[in-house]
Protein backbone atom coordinates (compact mmCIF):
# COMPACT_ATOMS: atom_id res chain seq x y z
CA UNK A 1 0.00 0.00 0.00
CA UNK A 2 1.53 3.37 -0.87
CA UNK A 3 1.20 6.29 1.67
CA UNK A 4 -1.38 9.12 0.58
CA UNK A 5 0.49 12.38 -0.26
CA UNK A 6 -0.54 14.21 2.22
CA UNK A 7 1.38 12.43 4.84
CA UNK A 8 4.75 13.65 4.84
CA UNK A 9 3.54 17.25 4.99
CA UNK A 10 1.29 16.55 7.55
CA UNK A 11 3.87 14.82 9.38
CA UNK A 12 6.24 17.65 9.13
CA UNK A 13 3.20 20.47 10.52
CA UNK A 14 2.51 17.81 13.42
CA UNK A 15 6.21 19.15 14.50
CA UNK A 16 4.19 22.93 15.66
CA UNK A 17 1.60 21.10 17.54
CA UNK A 18 2.92 20.54 21.18
CA UNK A 19 0.10 17.61 21.56
CA UNK A 20 1.50 15.47 18.81
CA UNK A 21 4.32 13.10 18.59
CA UNK A 22 5.31 14.91 15.68
CA UNK A 23 6.36 17.76 18.30
CA UNK A 24 8.36 15.10 20.32
CA UNK A 25 10.10 14.10 17.43
CA UNK A 26 11.39 17.75 16.52
CA UNK A 27 12.51 18.74 19.58
CA UNK A 28 14.17 15.43 20.37
CA UNK A 29 16.16 16.07 16.53
CA UNK A 30 16.88 19.67 17.77
CA UNK A 31 18.27 18.21 21.21
CA UNK A 32 19.84 15.53 20.28
CA UNK A 33 21.14 17.15 16.61
CA UNK A 34 20.13 13.95 14.82
CA UNK A 35 18.28 13.88 11.09
CA UNK A 36 15.45 12.41 10.34
CA UNK A 37 17.04 9.04 9.33
CA UNK A 38 18.63 8.57 12.76
CA UNK A 39 15.66 9.37 14.59
CA UNK A 40 14.11 5.99 12.48
CA UNK A 41 16.75 3.82 13.01
CA UNK A 42 16.67 4.80 16.78
CA UNK A 43 13.26 3.89 16.90
CA UNK A 44 13.75 0.85 14.66
CA UNK A 45 11.07 2.07 12.18
CA UNK A 46 10.75 3.10 8.16
CA UNK A 47 10.56 6.52 7.97
CA UNK A 48 6.92 6.17 6.41
CA UNK A 49 5.90 4.32 9.99
CA UNK A 50 7.78 7.64 11.64
CA UNK A 51 5.88 9.99 9.55
CA UNK A 52 2.24 8.12 10.85
CA UNK A 53 3.24 8.20 14.24
CA UNK A 54 4.12 11.93 13.91
CA UNK A 55 0.47 12.61 13.79
CA UNK A 56 -0.32 10.46 16.77
CA UNK A 57 -0.97 12.32 20.20
CA UNK A 58 1.36 12.06 22.72
CA UNK A 59 0.22 9.63 25.69
CA UNK A 60 -1.75 11.37 28.16
CA UNK A 61 0.24 11.81 31.40
CA UNK A 62 -2.69 9.63 33.53
CA UNK A 63 -2.53 6.97 31.03
CA UNK A 64 1.10 6.90 29.70
CA UNK A 65 2.01 3.19 29.67
CA UNK A 66 -1.61 2.83 28.09
CA UNK A 67 -1.60 4.78 25.24
CA UNK A 68 2.01 4.21 24.87
CA UNK A 69 1.33 0.34 24.38
CA UNK A 70 -1.55 0.81 22.16
CA UNK A 71 0.75 3.37 20.08
CA UNK A 72 3.64 0.70 19.82
CA UNK A 73 1.57 -1.75 18.78
CA UNK A 74 -0.55 -0.83 16.44
CA UNK A 75 2.93 1.03 14.49
CA UNK A 76 5.42 -2.27 15.79
CA UNK A 77 7.82 0.10 16.99
CA UNK A 78 9.69 -0.58 20.20
CA UNK A 79 7.37 0.89 23.41
CA UNK A 80 10.35 1.35 25.32
CA UNK A 81 12.31 3.28 22.23
CA UNK A 82 9.49 5.41 22.03
CA UNK A 83 8.84 5.94 25.95
CA UNK A 84 12.57 7.01 25.83
CA UNK A 85 12.81 9.73 23.60
CA UNK A 86 9.16 10.99 24.62
CA UNK A 87 10.63 10.92 28.29
CA UNK A 88 13.94 13.08 26.91
CA UNK A 89 11.98 16.05 25.24
CA UNK A 90 9.83 15.80 28.57
CA UNK A 91 12.67 16.31 31.07
CA UNK A 92 14.38 18.72 28.59
CA UNK A 93 11.23 20.76 27.65
CA UNK A 94 11.10 21.45 31.56
CA UNK A 95 14.71 23.10 31.59
CA UNK A 96 14.62 27.15 31.04
CA UNK A 97 16.03 28.39 27.85
CA UNK A 98 19.79 27.52 27.09
CA UNK A 99 21.93 30.78 26.30
CA UNK A 100 22.84 31.90 23.13
CA UNK A 101 25.85 29.45 22.64
CA UNK A 102 24.04 26.66 23.62
CA UNK A 103 24.67 26.19 27.15
CA UNK A 104 22.44 25.50 29.67
CA UNK A 105 22.63 28.53 32.67
CA UNK A 106 24.62 27.54 35.69
CA UNK A 107 21.70 29.10 37.73
CA UNK A 108 19.43 26.13 36.36
CA UNK A 109 21.68 23.69 38.58
CA UNK A 110 21.97 25.16 41.58
CA UNK A 111 18.42 25.57 41.63
CA UNK A 112 18.03 22.01 41.31
CA UNK A 113 20.82 21.69 43.95
CA UNK A 114 18.80 23.44 46.10
CA UNK A 115 16.29 21.41 46.75
CA UNK A 116 18.05 18.00 47.35
CA UNK A 117 18.73 17.17 50.97
CA UNK A 118 21.21 15.04 52.85
CA UNK A 119 20.43 12.42 55.54
CA UNK A 120 22.33 14.92 57.91
CA UNK A 121 20.10 17.77 57.60
CA UNK A 122 16.80 15.70 57.60
CA UNK A 123 18.00 13.94 60.56
CA UNK A 124 17.96 17.36 62.89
Amino acid sequence: MTNPKWLKVAAQRSGQRTWTLGYVFEQYRKYEDKSVEELAAELDCSLEVLDWLSLCRRPDKERFTEHLDVIAKRFAVNPYRLAAVIRHVEVLDVFPASKEDGEVGEDAFLLAARDHTTDDETSS
